[in-house]
């Protein structure tokens, strides 16, 4: 789960909250307004995603201030749900929201971008083109997977045939075509995040006891290490012990006591210790 923000105003939301299941891909699309609690998301929650498909076993999430608050933790913990949160600086730990929020930036674009303050309007339609769009990652739809059936279809407008009423003739006809270029678009959108990945993708793993260099940037992290030229430092820091494998791929890492950084980071981070060379 993630939240979508800085929206531009359309009646009265600016928010959208983003829940993602990670099995199936199905997503729904909830409205929010600043400023919103931890109390009121979790309201939300029970409102729309537990009466249709129950208590999630574990959920993987940013480290927003709603999430990490004691009342959202002591919960769902009570209810028997496990949190994983993102490692620091990495934000594609929580890579299925962060997917598929770009393409719901997408679709609000495609549907809104000569109007931006109605992009409310078409929430509903950005989530049914998503749930009944083929995903190449599972071979079907999402709505498929969830509901044991082929998603519903709509009837193909023809001009003139569907009412006498012309706006309702023009609202018909705008949708079709809408829907009909978004899907175009997804396609074209899943086939080059893929192309992307593939590319900059490398598998790496350490064990406990490594010692490795962690990549930052480093005019801001004065708190691991003070740099004068922060602007022409290596973007490397270390090198730093592996003190616990969390996961398939963060690491716990030992570093100095007055940091003021997460130590759980992502395999991409971190560059193994090889040398006494210090890498750039």
């Amino acid at each position: 789960m993630d939240f979508i923000d800085g929206l531009p105003v359309s009646k009265g939301k600016t928010t959208i909250f983003v829940v993602v299941d990670r099995l199936t891909k199905y997503a729904h699309f909830i409205l929010l307004s600043h400023p919103y609690t931890a109390v009121g998301v979790a309201e939300i929650f029970f409102e729309n995603i537990f009466k249709l498909h129950g208590m999630p076993r574990s959920i993987v999430c940013d480290r927003d201030p709603t999430f990490t608050s004691i009342f959202w933790s002591e919960l769902f913990k009570r209810n028997g749900t496990n949190f994983n949160y993102s490692s620091a600086y990495h934000p594609q730990t929580d890579g299925q929201s962060e997917v598929v929020n770009r393409t719901l930036e997408m679709y609000l674009k495609c549907f809104s971008s000569s109007r931006p303050k109605e992009w409310c309007n078409w929430l509903a339609w950005a989530e049914y083109c998503y749930n009944t769009s083929w995903h190449s990652s599972i071979k079907t739809t999402p709505f498929e997977l969830v509901y044991g059936r082929a998603p519903p279809t709509l009837l193909s407008y023809i001009p003139g045939a569907a009412t006498a009423i012309e706006s309702v003739d023009n609202q018909l006809k705008i949708r079709d075509q809408v829907l009909q270029d978004l899907r175009v678009t997804l396609q074209e959108s899943q086939s080059r995040m893929k192309k992307i990945y593939d590319q900059h993708h490398t598998e790496r793993e350490f064990e406990v006891g490594d010692w490795v260099y962690l990549k930052l940037q480093p005019y801001r992290q004065t708190s691991v290490a003070i740099r004068k030229a922060a602007k022409l430092a290596p973007k490397y820091y270390g090198p730093f012990m592996i003190l616990k494998k969390i996961g398939a791929v963060s690491y716990k890492l030992e570093l100095p006591t007055e940091s003021k950084i997460h130590p759980v980071f992502h395999v991409s981070l971190l560059k193994k210790k090889v040398s006494s060379r210090h890498p750039i």
